[in-house]
């Protein structure tokens, strides 16, 4: 489904002569093409859409990061570019949770996994990932359930 999006938000870029976006896409679809010869050689099928809302994540983290070091290098054209790239690439991604979301679906696994410390972090960070996958930064929302188990 995901793939199938992407596929046509290319097929437009294309039509209406979009540069910037036709090279993101084919940017997304090469990862993918990459992602999927990964796990085919691991016997493994192809990604599901929760593998690819994932692959996505990392490629915005990929861009945010090159953001970063370009502004400090003094290169604002190129910073600007990975920029209109993290936009293209959101635009896959579901709605991000607020802080205040994501706070309430932390104390709701820890309901629902009866965590009572550090030990039982991993069971609420995979019921998180299972319920919300693509919705919230897991790397921000590790540190809130550090907090609220300790």
């Amino acid at each position: 489904m995901l793939r199938d999006d992407i596929n046509n938000a290319l097929k437009e870029a294309m039509k209406a002569r979009n540069e910037h976006a036709v090279s993101t896409l084919r940017m997304v679809n090469s990862t993918i093409k990459n992602a999927d010869i990964e796990a085919r050689g691991q016997g493994k099928g192809p990604l599901d859409d929760a593998a690819l809302l994932s692959l996505l994540q990392k490629m915005i983290k990929q861009r945010q990061e090159s953001v970063e070091l370009y502004d400090k290098g003094g290169r604002p054209e190129l910073a600007a570019k990975e920029r209109e790239e993290i936009v293209i690439i959101s635009g896959y991604l579901p709605k991000q949770m607020s802080d205040a979301e994501v706070t309430a679906a932390i104390k709701a696994a820890i309901a629902e996994t009866g965590a009572a410390g550090m030990k039982d972090m991993g069971k609420v960070i995979g019921v998180l990932k299972a319920k919300h996958a693509g919705q919230m930064d897991f790397a921000r929302a590790s540190g809130m359930v550090k907090g609220l188990l300790q």
